[in-house]
Parts: C-alpha cells; sequence; structure tokens
C-alpha cells in the first residue's frame, strides 16, 4: 500500500511540473528555438505510462507554436522499452514513438552510453530511434540552440 501512495504521488507530483514546464512554453508570447523533453528515471516502463501525456503536451504546444522543432531524449532505464527485441511486446508504445517521429516530426533520441552499460549496442535499438552517443551531451547541445529544457518525470 505504501508503494501505492508513493507511486501515486509520484506520477501526479511529476505530472504536476511537466505540464507548469508545458504551461510556462505556451504562455511565452513568442516561441523559443526549440523545445527538448528530458525524459530519466529508472522504471523501465515508464514511457508506456508517460509518453501519451507528452503527446498530448506536443499536440498544445504545436497549436500554439505549429513550427516549434521539438525534440526527446531518453537517457535512464526507460530508454530500453524502445529496443527492437520489444517491439512486438510493446506495440503501442513504438507506434506512438514512430508517430511523434513521422507525424510530429519529433527527434527521439537514447542514450547509447547508458545502452552500453547494459551491453545494448545501437544496433539494438530500432532504425527510427536516434541512439546519440551521450543523452546529456544530446541535451547540452539542444540547450546551447537556446532550446527550452523540460524534464520529466
Amino acid at each position: 500500500m505504501n508503494r501505492l501512495l508513493l507511486l501515486l504521488t509520484l506520477f501526479f507530483t511529476g505530472h504536476l511540473a511537466s505540464a507548469s514546464s508545458f504551461d510556462k512554453i505556451l504562455a511565452m508570447d513568442t516561441a523559443p528555438p526549440g523545445v527538448v523533453i528530458e525524459i530519466v528515471s529508472n522504471d523501465e516502463e515508464l514511457l508506456r505510462s508517460l509518453l501519451p501525456q507528452v503527446r498530448i503536451n506536443i499536440e498544445k504546444l504545436r497549436g500554439r507554436f505549429p513550427e516549434l522543432p521539438i525534440a526527446i531524449v531518453s537517457h535512464g532505464t526507460e530508454q530500453f522499452m524502445m529496443m527492437s527485441e520489444k517491439a512486438e511486446e510493446e506495440q503501442g508504445t513504438h507506434r506512438l514513438v514512430k508517430s511523434l517521429i513521422k507525424s510530429d516530426d519529433v527527434a527521439f533520441h537514447v542514450c547509447g552510453t547508458h545502452a552500453s552499460w547494459f551491453n545494448v549496442m545501437p544496433e539494438d535499438f530500432p532504425d527510427y530511434v536516434n541512439v546519440t552517443p551521450a543523452g546529456p551531451t544530446q541535451i547540452a547541445n539542444y540547450e546551447e540552440l537556446d532550446y527550452e529544457l523540460i524534464v520529466l518525470p
């Protein structure tokens, strides 16, 4: 029971924090150069529950700023859900990521360094997932371009 309360607390505080970050960008008078969404956790199943809300928030951002460049960088254990071997088991999540990339023009990155710590190689991910050498460096590169950073969960 205590674990359930902890998970609910983390979910709702993470959801509220992310909503306020998205709302802050939506309230801007002009579009920022871009938005990078950082996802990092020890929850291997996080993408399944988090990405549907992320997509809704991306749709809101694009409704306000249609040409806004958006990237997602996943660099915790949640990124392993995007491995090719999980594509059938996690069809919904893989379909959502493919749609974000193709329909919504969102760059989706996972961290090659973190993956290598678990003997997972770049070729273990499908072609539609960009395996960047280091997730934190990828985020820093976006921030150098003045992208607004949203950290989830």
